[in-house]
């Protein structure tokens, strides 16, 4: 086992350079692609994952790869640095927090650097949204916003967004947004109400 020290953050387009080659292309690619990012507790149960390839194709499938990637890793310690693994042809970078399990997974032929410092990004900004308390309670109170920040790192196996802080801006932001959009809802909604209400009592 591979101990993978990442004491920095770098952008993934200044190792690899830019990329717009979808998934399926993979053999012409000229960039890093995930094939999932998987947040498990410490019984190798989901809390959260993405799936980016069709190496999974059914939900089967993706538990069994889940448990499997569990069992392989559950005993070696991973709590103080990323470590690295090669499993059935895909590199593995994983890190453990309290009874949380991250992992991000690619090809055997991806840039580990690249690979783990989307690990990293994920767990800085899980720890910036969480405000420190990286656990499964925390995170599954907070669900929404773990899946948002999937969704800000990766889409359709190619990387967004390395930089932890701002990923979890971004997440922030687009929470802010649809509370916004719900007060302004429901202070629609109060009106609408109010003016009901004026009116029925000026017609009596």
């Amino acid at each position: 086992m591979v101990t993978c020290i990442l004491p920095f953050h770098l952008p993934y387009f200044l190792l690899y350079g830019f990329c717009t080659v979808p998934f399926h292309n993979h053999a012409l690619a000229s960039c890093p692609l995930i094939k999932n990012i998987l947040l498990l507790d410490s019984e190798g149960k989901r809390v959260a994952v993405r799936y980016f390839s069709d190496d999974w194709p059914t939900n089967s499938s993706r538990i069994g790869f889940e448990k499997f990637v569990f069992s392989k890793t559950v005993k070696t310690n991973a709590r103080t640095e990323a470590e690295i693994t090669l499993l059935d042809d895909n590199i593995i970078i994983y890190k453990f927090v309290q009874d949380l399990h991250f992992f991000v997974t690619g090809g055997d032929d991806e840039n580990e650097i690249i690979l783990a410092s989307v690990l990293q990004g994920f767990f800085d900004a899980i720890t910036l949204l969480l405000r420190n308390n990286v656990d499964k309670r925390e995170a599954l109170e907070n669900l929404d916003l773990i899946l948002l920040c999937l969704d800000e790192i990766v889409d359709g196996g190619m990387i967004l967004e390395t930089n932890g802080p701002l990923i979890a801006e971004k997440v922030t932001s687009h929470s802010m947004d649809a509370e916004s959009s719900l007060s302004e809802q429901t202070l629609s909604q109060a009106w609408t109400t109010a003016r009901e209400h004026l009116t029925r009592t000026l017609l009596k």
